[in-house]
């Protein structure tokens, strides 16, 4: 009987999980703060729809005409 009335050790103490819950609000607060530097550089951003593009124009016919609201988009970014 004497089992069930130990405190579990496994179970973190509150200033531990207090001190868990700091490091993630402030983890979340650095990624919110980096986002606006990351799209300063926007060429990372308009990348993918530049490759995309070029992708498009390989095609013989369309590819011109498929891709140039791609090229319109990917300047829009910039």
């Amino acid at each position: 009987m004497t089992e069930y009335l130990r405190p579990d050790s496994s179970s973190p103490a509150p200033d531990d999980r207090r001190r868990g819950r700091r490091a993630g609000a402030m983890l979340v607060l650095t990624a919110v703060l980096a986002l606006p530097l990351g799209v300063a550089g926007c060429g990372v951003v308009a990348a993918p729809v530049r490759v995309s593009s070029a992708v498009v124009k390989v095609v013989p016919v369309a590819g011109d005409v498929v891709a140039a609201p791609l090229d319109v988009t990917a300047d829009v970014i910039d």
